[in-house]
């Protein structure tokens, strides 16, 4: 099969391997660096197109890895009926609209916290100090992070409001939504034109940069998995969206997190029309076979994905200034990944990767060898599965400890504890049915 990834954030490296591995020809478009300039993520792993467009009519397969970007633009290649697996503009609005979603939500009968969008820090303090109340702040789309912010009373939410007014006064936009004690969980699937496939994929983020959920926001630092074939969670958030999705012809995942509260009911926080990261790369840690035909049989109509009837972990590992490294300037390139010469692995994940050059030892000397060296801070994601949290975590830990980075890399070595308490809460609730710690 001839595939074409259009990769507007740099993290389907992985993908591109497996699908190599399987005898896939692909070929590839990144889009380029903030600053500008050309984006060397995966040199010497796959073969580079510099205009996407130029590659669509070769294509029998055409992923995309965002909705970030260039949703007008391939609207056209939509309508026409090109093999596109992945996003669309109407499936972005969901998310990069933050009260449209809830607003389609509401419409399909699933209930909604109250939300207020702002666009302007003043009256969002404005209606902070009138209510007194706490809120949780989300930005429209997925592309400034700080601004997502759970505040533990009105106080630091005016804080943090008068902060932003200052360093982020080109906002795109943000809701408030008054904070809801629970247990937060997902749930994603995959939908194609005769709707959802069999299996939902139920999943926990651990969105903070430092164990015991502490420190900046870096939206996923590692996520726990599971899919299955029963889902409350599905029923109460997905099924209810089947006839929205279908009136704007989605393909791909879509994914809805909720807070359960103490009641057992699901209150959306938000929804991701596209694939999330790390979480479509941890999912590959459980998909059986050929990582692409399926995706080309769901646009066909086929459910023909297979999968492992049990629990992944996924841990992103990284390198300084992660996740800072845009404002310090801190050259991360060049950095030898020792351990991954055998290229794809199954439990290690390369990222913000390309092919060079590094020392090695061999036979008691030193020499210049090829291998994959870092292209960016966000270096690998490492996996591990099994029938329970413990054991899948362990895993994990287990395929960190064979690969090597200089400067100092970094990790979360919890990823998965907090599920301990969490996992029998929901189950008393009916939900996580088949998840063990």
């Amino acid at each position: 099969m001839r595939i074409l990834v259009i990769d507007q954030i740099g993290l389907s490296l992985d993908f591109i391997m497996r699908c190599k591995d399987c005898g896939h020809e692909v070929r590839a478009w990144f889009a380029p660096r903030e600053d500008g300039k050309r984006n060397d993520i995966a040199d010497g792993f796959v073969t580079k197109v510099s205009d996407w467009r130029a590659a669509m009519g070769w294509a029998d397969l055409i992923v995309l890895t965002d909705n970030s970007s260039l949703m007008k633009e391939l609207a056209p290649y939509h309508k026409k009926g090109y093999p596109i697996f992945g996003p669309n503009a109407a499936g972005a609005e969901l998310e990069l609209n933050r009260q449209k979603g809830q607003d389609v939500f509401k419409r399909a009968g699933i209930k909604v916290m109250d939300s207020v969008e702002f666009n302007d820090y003043d009256k969002a303090k404005d209606y902070v100090q009138r209510n007194m109340l706490r809120y949780v702040s989300k930005p429209n789309g997925d592309v400034d992070k700080a601004l997502s912010y759970v505040s533990k009373s009105p106080r630091d939410m005016v804080l943090m409001l008068d902060r932003w007014k200052v360093e982020n006064p080109q906002n795109q936009g943000f809701i408030l939504q008054q904070f809801r004690a629970g247990v937060e969980m997902a749930v994603g699937g995959w939908f194609g034109p005769k709707g959802w496939g069999k299996h939902f994929l139920e999943n926990f983020e651990f969105k903070k940069l430092m164990p015991g959920d502490s420190g900046p926001n870096t939206g996923e630092q590692g996520t726990v998995m599971r899919y299955t074939e029963k889902s409350k969670l599905a029923d109460k958030l997905l099924l209810p969206l089947t006839a929205h999705l279908h009136s704007i012809d989605y393909r791909g995942y879509f994914d809805m997190a909720a807070i359960i509260d103490e009641d057992g009911v699901p209150w959306p926080l938000e929804a991701t029309s596209r694939p999330g990261w790390p979480c479509r790369i941890i999912q590959d840690a459980l998909h059986v076979g050929d990582p692409a035909q399926w995706m080309l049989d769901l646009l066909h109509g086929e459910d023909t994905l297979e999968v492992l009837d049990e629990i992944a972990v996924g841990v992103v590992i990284s390198i300084p200034d992660y996740p800072f490294t845009k404002y310090t300037g801190r050259d991360t390139t060049g950095y030898p990944v020792y351990g991954t010469e055998r290229l794809a692995t199954e439990d290690i994940h390369l990222c913000e990767v390309k092919m060079g050059q590094a020392p090695n030892e061999r036979d008691g000397k030193i020499v210049y060898e090829k291998m994959p060296v870092t292209a960016g801070d966000y270096v690998c994601i490492a996996t591990g599965t099994d029938y329970s949290v413990t054991g899948a975590q362990m895993r994990a830990k287990r395929a960190i400890k064979k690969i090597e980075i200089p400067n100092s890399p970094g990790w979360r070595d919890d990823i998965g504890e907090r599920l301990k308490a969490q996992i029998p809460e929901l189950q008393d609730m009916g939900y996580a049915d088949g998840w063990k710690y």
